[in-house]
Protein backbone atom coordinates (compact mmCIF):
# COMPACT_ATOMS: atom_id res chain seq x y z
CA UNK A 1 0.00 0.00 0.00
CA UNK A 2 3.14 2.60 -0.27
CA UNK A 3 2.01 3.14 -3.76
CA UNK A 4 -1.44 4.25 -2.90
CA UNK A 5 0.60 6.81 0.32
CA UNK A 6 2.63 8.15 -2.94
CA UNK A 7 0.17 8.36 -4.79
CA UNK A 8 -1.91 10.06 -2.52
CA UNK A 9 1.09 12.67 -1.60
CA UNK A 10 1.92 13.27 -4.97
CA UNK A 11 -1.55 14.55 -6.20
CA UNK A 12 -1.57 16.57 -2.78
CA UNK A 13 1.06 18.19 -3.32
CA UNK A 14 0.18 19.22 -7.02
CA UNK A 15 -3.29 20.25 -5.73
CA UNK A 16 -1.83 22.16 -3.61
CA UNK A 17 0.59 23.92 -5.52
CA UNK A 18 -2.52 25.04 -7.57
CA UNK A 19 -4.60 25.87 -5.11
CA UNK A 20 -7.64 23.17 -5.35
CA UNK A 21 -7.03 21.18 -2.18
CA UNK A 22 -10.25 22.08 -0.84
CA UNK A 23 -12.46 19.60 1.36
CA UNK A 24 -14.20 18.71 -1.42
CA UNK A 25 -11.61 17.93 -3.85
CA UNK A 26 -9.32 16.48 -1.02
CA UNK A 27 -12.53 14.36 -1.00
CA UNK A 28 -12.54 13.15 -4.47
CA UNK A 29 -8.90 12.32 -4.19
CA UNK A 30 -9.08 9.72 -0.97
CA UNK A 31 -12.46 8.25 -3.16
CA UNK A 32 -9.40 7.46 -6.31
CA UNK A 33 -7.09 6.41 -3.63
CA UNK A 34 -9.73 3.74 -1.89
CA UNK A 35 -11.17 3.21 -5.35
CA UNK A 36 -7.43 2.28 -6.80
CA UNK A 37 -6.57 0.23 -3.43
CA UNK A 38 -8.98 -2.61 -4.17
CA UNK A 39 -7.49 -2.56 -8.13
CA UNK A 40 -4.06 -2.47 -6.65
CA UNK A 41 -5.04 -5.55 -4.56
CA UNK A 42 -6.38 -7.50 -7.58
CA UNK A 43 -3.43 -7.00 -9.64
CA UNK A 44 -0.47 -5.81 -7.35
CA UNK A 45 1.91 -5.59 -10.39
CA UNK A 46 0.34 -2.49 -11.29
CA UNK A 47 1.27 -0.85 -8.25
CA UNK A 48 3.80 1.20 -10.17
CA UNK A 49 0.74 2.72 -12.28
CA UNK A 50 -1.41 3.77 -9.79
CA UNK A 51 0.32 7.40 -8.76
CA UNK A 52 -1.08 8.28 -12.84
CA UNK A 53 -4.21 6.65 -12.50
CA UNK A 54 -4.87 8.32 -9.47
CA UNK A 55 -4.27 11.69 -10.60
CA UNK A 56 -6.11 10.58 -13.94
CA UNK A 57 -9.25 9.98 -11.71
CA UNK A 58 -9.07 13.17 -9.75
CA UNK A 59 -8.58 14.96 -13.31
CA UNK A 60 -11.94 13.34 -13.93
CA UNK A 61 -14.05 13.90 -10.93
CA UNK A 62 -13.10 17.56 -11.46
CA UNK A 63 -14.27 17.87 -14.92
CA UNK A 64 -17.00 16.08 -14.06
CA UNK A 65 -18.00 19.07 -11.70
CA UNK A 66 -16.88 21.77 -14.60
CA UNK A 67 -13.33 21.89 -12.93
CA UNK A 68 -10.19 21.73 -15.38
CA UNK A 69 -7.19 21.04 -13.52
CA UNK A 70 -4.26 21.55 -13.83
CA UNK A 71 -4.16 24.51 -16.16
CA UNK A 72 -0.98 25.37 -18.11
CA UNK A 73 0.89 28.37 -16.72
CA UNK A 74 3.57 28.03 -19.04
CA UNK A 75 2.54 28.99 -22.21
CA UNK A 76 2.19 32.42 -23.92
CA UNK A 77 -0.96 34.15 -22.49
CA UNK A 78 -2.79 34.48 -26.10
CA UNK A 79 -2.76 30.54 -25.58
CA UNK A 80 -6.51 29.87 -24.62
CA UNK A 81 -6.07 28.03 -21.20
CA UNK A 82 -5.59 24.08 -21.83
CA UNK A 83 -5.11 21.54 -19.32
CA UNK A 84 -2.23 19.30 -18.37
CA UNK A 85 -2.06 15.44 -18.79
CA UNK A 86 -0.49 12.53 -17.91
CA UNK A 87 1.86 10.39 -20.00
CA UNK A 88 1.86 7.80 -20.09
CA UNK A 89 -1.70 7.21 -20.43
CA UNK A 90 -1.29 4.34 -18.34
CA UNK A 91 -0.34 6.46 -15.77
CA UNK A 92 3.20 4.67 -15.36
CA UNK A 93 5.86 3.81 -14.33
CA UNK A 94 7.14 7.37 -14.22
CA UNK A 95 4.11 9.79 -14.94
CA UNK A 96 4.76 13.22 -15.76
CA UNK A 97 2.51 15.94 -16.72
CA UNK A 98 2.50 17.59 -20.06
CA UNK A 99 1.01 20.32 -22.02
CA UNK A 100 -1.79 19.51 -24.33
CA UNK A 101 -0.81 22.02 -26.62
CA UNK A 102 2.73 22.01 -27.00
CA UNK A 103 3.10 17.87 -25.99
CA UNK A 104 6.42 19.43 -23.63
CA UNK A 105 6.81 18.15 -20.74
CA UNK A 106 6.07 20.43 -17.61
CA UNK A 107 6.48 18.42 -14.53
CA UNK A 108 6.70 14.80 -12.76
CA UNK A 109 3.66 14.01 -10.97
CA UNK A 110 4.27 15.69 -7.62
CA UNK A 111 6.19 18.73 -8.97
CA UNK A 112 3.73 21.64 -10.39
Amino acid sequence: MDALLDARARVLADLNSRGLATATVVSALEDAVSERGWWVSQWPEGSMYVAGLVAQDVQDALADTGQRWPLCVGCDEHSPLHILYISPDLGGPDPVWVCEETGDIVAPLGGL
